[in-house]
């Protein structure tokens, strides 16, 4: 989403002891540089390379993307466009990571960075659970005069549901300083004029796609409403679908079922003109601090099996 090519490495400091600690573990696992100065530095789970996506958009704020911007769509009108939210980064950091192990090192490596973007799942919490260190950590950066983000490829919540998750952890920040895949799919619709052509929107997903939406009086349909739909095995039955549906957005979906597979995909492959975003691809992400679960790319998997080609990788 930035407009820049970068690479996203770090792991959290859930283990460290005191604030230099967590300083020094955070700052070893996280993709820096030593030539340039005055850049951001992004903290994120893990490596993810850009995808050429022949029908479908890919809007998460923590993807690589080549040329910056969003992936191609498959319509014509729309393959175009690039472009993205922007936090006015003017550089970000790829290299190789450098070791971190004593104090000094850290206060050199940080006296090269004005903003740090975590990533949240797996970095701040696991699920509800806040990682150990994390308070601390932040505090340090702020004390230290460094701007902090944090963004997530989690469509689950809205910007202002994510605020207040960091509210109830015990977390101050403000709500500028959150970013979420929900809002970046809403913001993509509003870049694109989706409102001006009087279509609505399906959402294959929670709450946090519909608030967005909300905001910027789009209207859609589905989310947690239908949860419980069912369809009908039965001779002659067809799933009735709207015809002005012009986008299905797909995001992480905890109560998805058939009723919404097939809706979504009457909606892509019967409607022209059709979109199809998907907020994340992620394969796994944090529900609980137990285990891994099965994340957004197994619900965009079940559409996008029925809809097209399937996503390569670049």
């Amino acid at each position: 989403i930035f407009r820049s090519d970068w690479t996203m490495l770090a792991r959290s400091a859930r283990t460290a002891l005191s604030t230099a600690a967590v300083i020094v573990s955070v700052l070893f696992a996280v993709t820096m540089f030593s030539s340039m100065r005055r850049t951001t530095a992004v903290l994120g789970r893990g490596v993810v390379r850009p995808r050429n996506v022949p029908r479908m958009v890919s809007v998460s704020p923590l993807r690589s993307h080549q040329n910056a911007g969003l992936s191609v769509s498959r319509h014509s009108k729309m393959n175009a466009l690039t472009g993205g939210t922007s936090f006015g980064v003017k550089s970000a950091v790829v290299a190789s990571a450098q070791k971190v192990d004593s104090q000094a090192k850290a206060n050199e490596l940080l006296d090269g960075i004005d903003t740090i973007i975590f990533d949240c799942d797996g970095v701040i919490w696991k699920g509800d659970t806040l990682i150990e260190g994390i308070p601390e950590t932040l505090d340090y950066l702020r004390e230290q005069g460094k701007k902090v983000y944090f963004v997530t490829n989690n469509a689950r919540k809205s910007r202002a549901g994510y605020k207040k998750k960091f509210d109830d952890l015990g977390l101050q920040i403000s709500p500028e300083e959150v970013l979420s895949s929900s809002f970046a799919a809403a913001a993509y619709l509003d870049q694109v004029n989706f409102k001006d052509s009087g279509k609505s929107v399906y959402v294959v997903g929670d709450v946090g796609i519909g608030e967005e939406l909300d905001l910027l009086d789009i209207p859609w349909s589905g989310g947690p409403a239908d949860m419980d739909k069912q369809i009908e095995l039965k001779s002659g039955f067809a799933l009735p679908h709207d015809e002005n549906v012009g986008a299905v957005i797909c995001g992480f979906d905890y109560g998805i079922n058939y009723y919404k597979i097939q809706y979504a995909q009457l909606c892509i492959n019967e409607n022209p003109g059709c979109l199809f975003i998907a907020t994340n691809l992620d394969a796994l992400t944090h529900l609980t601090d137990a285990q891994e679960w099965a994340g957004n790319g197994a619900m965009v998997g079940a559409l996008k099996g029925c809809t097209g080609p399937c996503l390569r990788a670049a």
